[in-house]
């Protein structure tokens, strides 16, 4: 067998929480085993060309062979995440001009015929811990393997191993980290306008494997994961007193960060996990504050009058974005993590409001909610203002979230009938529904990829 054609090997085991808590998993062991051979997607060089928000990217065409066994097929799941992506379009199998094997190459010239670009393959064996995934991914352009890995998890995550393929994939033929395995809070909302039940939950970014952590007697509000994504920091309005809450997604343990004079919004990690920055309001007034965890000593960062809130640190923790009025209108700022040179980096000269900023996990570019003229947009730009690109505008879109690959960006949009989570890719690719049991806002995207570390 050619050096290309073999399978990179590497297994990564998954452990489950608890019955109830199916879904917050975490890899405990990673074993590496030899790099038989890179090859470096030619897509890749063409995915570095993409132009933020231009919305004219072409799919790539990929087959998915069948990939099943020990009771499971994955090849769906792997098909709808790529497909939901929206740089991938998968062939419909009753075209294939033939079934490539788990261990066999596929005819390269056969496979052109029909301009697919990658073929998929592999298969699913039970392992003593529950079970495997081989993934092969073809380039047929190259007539080369680009890929070839295996993940083994226990039976009751079969999902995860669908997800981790498809991230596989995705590496693979663009170069860059899919965000297939990976978990999205929320809050979820039922019951008349009126009278709304809000939850925190917690689910695959699929829509699968819900989770719910509160029971709807309290609001809750703003959850945010920290980088372990292990625990959520959020907003709860228990006995009408808004306290901030730490709770652990494996257990569903939940401890009180501190209570606070007046009101508290918009908790966030810091990037090391040590500390949570938020906005203190008092008097009219609201500031941002961070505490660390560990002392519970609370540093204030901001002054004055103004309403200064939605803070968000860069990911390499030196700088933190957020919004205030002390202009008169809402904008949005940037300041040193100690609250030094805090600068005005948007514009009102058209009259757009700007709230809930977020910085990139790549450091890149803050997504942030714009209002104007009756319309409130998701939109994205770099960290000196300039560049501003909006990826959706409609009657009421909020809240965005960044995938951890820096890629995607989801939010919740209210038609009028209650909120629902949509996302785009920064590239403007078309807008997908993310499926919920009900009504769902505020979404927080986990901030790990644990299946690519």
């Amino acid at each position: 067998m050619h050096t290309e054609e073999k399978m990179h090997t590497q297994e990564k085991m998954m452990s489950l929480a608890p019955s109830g808590l199916r879904p917050f998993r975490l890899f405990v062991a990673v074993l590496a085993m030899i790099v038989l051979s890179t090859v470096k997607p030619a897509y890749a060089q063409q995915f570095e060309r993409f132009q933020v928000g231009s919305g004219g990217v072409t799919p790539l065409s990929v087959a998915i062979m069948s990939i099943s066994g020990g009771g499971r097929d994955l090849s769906e799941i792997i098909s709808n995440d790529l497909s939901r992506s929206g740089l991938f379009q998968p062939i419909d199998s009753k075209a294939f001009v033939e079934q490539v094997g788990p261990d066999a190459a596929p005819n390269f010239d056969s496979w052109k015929t029909l301009n697919a670009q990658f073929v998929v393959s592999g298969r699913v064996v039970p392992a003593a811990s529950g079970l495997s995934i081989q993934i092969r991914v073809w380039d047929i352009d190259q007539g080369k393997q680009i890929a070839g890995q295996q993940f083994t998890t226990s039976a009751g995550n079969w999902r995860q191993l669908a997800h981790v393929a498809a991230n596989t994939v995705f590496k693979a033929a663009t170069g860059e980290p899919g965000a297939f395995d990976t978990r999205v809070a929320f809050i979820a909302e039922s019951g008349p306008k009126d009278k709304r039940v809000k939850r925190l939950a917690v689910m695959d970014q699929d829509g699968a494997n819900v989770v719910y952590l509160s029971r709807g007697t309290d609001l809750v509000l703003t959850p945010r994961f920290s980088p372990t994504s292990q625990e959520l920091t959020y907003l709860s309005f228990a006995d009408a007193d808004p306290r901030v809450f730490l709770a652990n997604v494996q257990t569903g343990q939940r401890e009180t960060v501190g209570n606070f004079p007046g009101m508290t919004f918009s908790p966030r990690f810091s990037p090391d996990g040590r500390q949570v920055i938020m906005s203190l309001e008092n008097n009219g007034a609201s500031t941002i504050n961070v505490m660390n965890l560990q002392t519970h000593q609370n540093a204030q960062l901001t002054q004055g009058s103004a309403i200064d809130t939605s803070p968000s640190y860069s990911p390499d923790g030196s700088r933190i974005v957020f919004e205030s009025d002390r202009g008169g209108t809402q904008q949005i700022y940037i300041m040193g993590a100690d609250g030094s040179n805090q600068q005005r980096i948007t514009s009102s000269d058209d009259g757009a409001r700007y709230s809930t900023p977020v910085w990139s996990p790549r450091s890149d570019y803050i997504a942030f909610t714009r209002q104007k003229g009756g319309k409130f947009g998701i939109g994205i730009m770099k960290p000196d203002g300039s560049g501003e690109t909006m990826l959706t505008e409609g009657f009421h879109n909020e809240g965005p979230t960044w995938a951890p690959n820096g890629l995607y960006v989801m939010w919740f949009r209210d038609l009028g009938q209650g909120p629902q989570l949509w996302q785009t890719s920064i590239f403007g690719t078309p807008e997908q529904r993310v499926p919920t049991p009900g009504f769902a806002s505020d979404p927080a995207w986990s901030t790990d990829m644990a299946s690519q570390n």
